[in-house]
């Protein structure tokens, strides 16, 4: 169980992301019984609630890498969750762990319960996953969705962007994407396959140290390019996952013009681990066609929260 949280919120901490969750994006939710927060709801308990599971076919944009094979999801989602918890208590000690009270970690829960139950058609490990949903009082822009189904949201990209509930959708359904993609288990796939090939390429040149250090420059550019597919990935499933919620994906473009504003001085779209933010509002535009239909399909949310206060 996450440590308890204090009554005083504290959004002024400095509280490090897992190793296993993403670094903070440009921007970057079943088992018998779920935890959200601390609470477990069982699927007939989300049915008692009117959040039925779907059946649905899989999307075209869950397919995922072969790289992830490599690497046990098992052991990825235990050291995630053990990082998870590691997190929470840290955030905990400078009382920064928002507690159940708090209007905004409602409504992160809220926009959680709606999406969750589109996520088995994408992963069916999913269906296994404990999900856990937590606000973090930081500053920083940043969310994730670790292996397993565990939700984080700083408070800074909620109050520094103003974030409205179909911006937060798009948000969350991008991080949870990454974890129903299993990016993480992908990435290490591919660094273990990327690293032996390097060193196997050295050895038969005889290239040596300054080749091998040649050689893994290029290991790193060839990392960054996979996180760039990674991101637009997720970019593609997090809309589906929000237009079936019942949330604009439209908004998706806002976002992004937000995330322009607050994110000047940027790298270099090839140097990045995430897109240009160009890219990414062209790049979801032209995906609005597809979500469009599955938005105008959807129950809408039945209720809607303000952002909080700048």
């Amino acid at each position: 169980m996450p440590p308890s949280a204090c009554s005083e919120f504290n959004t002024d901490a400095r509280v490090a992301a897992p190793s296993l969750a993403r670094a903070p994006a440009c921007g970057c939710a079943l088992h018998a019984r779920r935890r959200l927060g601390g609470a477990l709801i069982g699927g007939g308990a989300l049915a008692a609630l009117g959040w039925a599971l779907p059946s649905q076919a899989q999307e075209a944009e869950c397919q995922r890498s072969t790289f992830a094979q490599m690497v046990s999801a098992e052991q990825v989602e235990q050291a995630a969750g053990q990082q998870y918890q590691q997190m929470l208590q840290q955030a905990s000690g400078q009382r920064a762990l928002a507690p159940a009270s708090n209007a905004q970690l409602q409504r992160l829960r809220y926009i959680a319960r709606r999406i969750i139950p589109f996520t088995t058609g994408c992963n069916p490990r999913s269906a296994q996953w404990r999900w856990d949903v937590n606000l973090i009082g930081d500053k920083q822009l940043n969310a994730f969705c670790m292996p397993g189904g565990k939700i984080c949201f700083y408070y800074g990209i909620l109050t520094q962007l103003q974030l409205d509930d179909d911006e937060v959708a798009i948000i969350m359904g991008h991080e949870i994407a990454h974890a129903l993609l299993e990016h993480a288990r992908s990435r290490m796939g591919k660094t273990m396959a990327t690293q032996g090939v390097i060193e196997l390429g050295s050895a038969l040149l005889g290239l040596g140290g300054a080749g091998r250090s040649l050689a893994g420059m290029g290991g790193q550019l060839l990392t960054l390019r996979f996180s760039r597919d990674d991101e637009s990935q997720a970019d593609a499933l997090g809309l589906v996952l929000a237009a079936k919620a019942g949330y604009r994906p439209e908004a998706g473009v806002t976002l992004w013009q937000k995330m322009l504003s607050a994110n000047k001085g940027a790298p270099p779209q090839w140097l990045s681990t995430h897109p240009s933010g160009d890219s990414r509002i062209r790049d979801i535009q032209a995906r609005l066609p597809r979500v469009d239909p599955m938005y105008a399909e959807s129950a809408k949310p039945e209720r809607r929260f303000a952002a909080p206060e700048a």
